[in-house]
């Protein structure tokens, strides 16, 4: 038989049920979701999970880690880890199979080209931008241009021991140069060391043309203060008003109240490094940046060929200017080496 229940009686187990009802989640695991993004996210996007591992040179980080920013925006599920070694040191681990892209400021070298091709690693390389490598001092410091032989004088391999500039007098006398002589003050050298692109860029580009003709194989002194990261760089050339060393052009803009950079003859008069004469070529130590994408790893995780075609997109060049660089006059042969893969 069914009877009915009175009015208050109802009432009376509806709250029951209510409270049992609270006290069963009050009970229940909490669980989190990811940050809410600071852009509309889809439905699509917001599927897309996994993870993109970026390593190598301190130089193209910038942009590869602005990128990550944008990207995540709109995909918060997908976890993007950028470094900076140093893009020798990034190429180690992309040739051994431990990170999905590989930011370099040099093209890669045969040696490295070899690991990976021993280690059954395919890739793609991707030109991102122009970057000038920028020679830099202490804001106190006179010197305002020096040529491929006062570079070499100061800092290739014969000025080994020299702690003044004025020590390289007699060198830079042989060599030819119209700046020498320098005063008698302390050379304080803080530079990239031998893991990083542009090091190996800056010796191939201002050094070893020199040292060819000294006939030596060596092109730099070893006795400078090294460092991969270019901020650490930044604060020793800081620290000294006459201080010489040398980084990426991004890195001048954004620190030019503590360092000053020196105009570079390369043969065709003094050139100070700016956006107009980086992107030009009239800058004589102007150098590509580039991507390099594990082709296996593209194929297999969405995220990391999601993540490359978000930065050869309008949004993602963006990026470029924004961490100031100077953008390619085109971008046709890079998306094309991309969409071919």
């Amino acid at each position: 038989m069914i009877s009915r229940l009175s009015k208050p009686l109802i009432f009376v187990l509806a709250l029951a049920l209510v409270a049992a009802a609270c006290s069963t989640s009050s009970n229940s695991p909490t669980t989190t979701s990811p940050p809410a993004s600071t852009a509309p996210a889809s439905s699509d996007s917001n599927a897309l999970t996994g993870s993109v591992l970026i390593s190598g040179s301190s130089t193209v980080e910038p942009i590869s880690a602005l990128n990550a920013e944008k990207f995540n925006t709109t995909n918060p599920n997908v976890s993007i880890a950028v470094e900076g070694p140093g893009t020798g040191d990034g190429f180690k681990k992309f040739c051994a199979g431990e990170t999905d892209i590989s930011d370099a400021s040099r093209r890669i070298k045969d040696s490295e080209a070899e690991a990976c091709s021993q280690a059954g690693i395919s890739y793609i390389e991707l030109e991102i931008a122009i970057d000038g490598i920028s020679v830099l001092t202490g804001l106190e410091n006179d010197v305002k241009c020096l040529a491929f032989v006062d570079l070499y004088a100061l800092l290739g391999s014969e000025s080994t021991g020299f702690s003044s500039w004025s020590d390289a007098n007699d060198l830079a006398a042989q060599l030819g140069s119209t700046v020498a002589p320098y005063a008698d003050v302390p050379l304080a050298v803080t530079a990239p060391g031998e893991e990083s692109g542009t090091y190996d860029t800056f010796i191939s580009l201002a050094l070893k043309p020199v040292a060819k003709t000294r006939d030596t194989e060596k092109a730099t002194r070893p006795d400078y203060v090294a460092s991969p990261n270019d901020n650490v760089i930044i604060q020793g050339l800081s620290s000294s008003p006459t201080s010489l060393g040398w980084v990426g052009y991004a890195f001048f803009v954004e620190n030019q109240d503590k360092v000053k950079a020196i105009e570079i003859d390369g043969g065709d008069g003094c050139v100070f490094p700016t956006t107009e004469t980086i992107a030009s070529g009239t800058y004589p130590l102007a150098r590509s940046l580039y991507l390099y994408i594990n082709t296996q790893k593209a194929a297999e995780k969405p995220a990391v060929a999601a993540y490359v075609d978000f930065y050869l997109s309008e949004e993602g060049l963006r990026s470029v200017a924004e961490a100031a660089y100077i953008p390619l006059a085109s971008y046709e042969a890079t998306v094309a080496a991309w969409d071919q893969r």
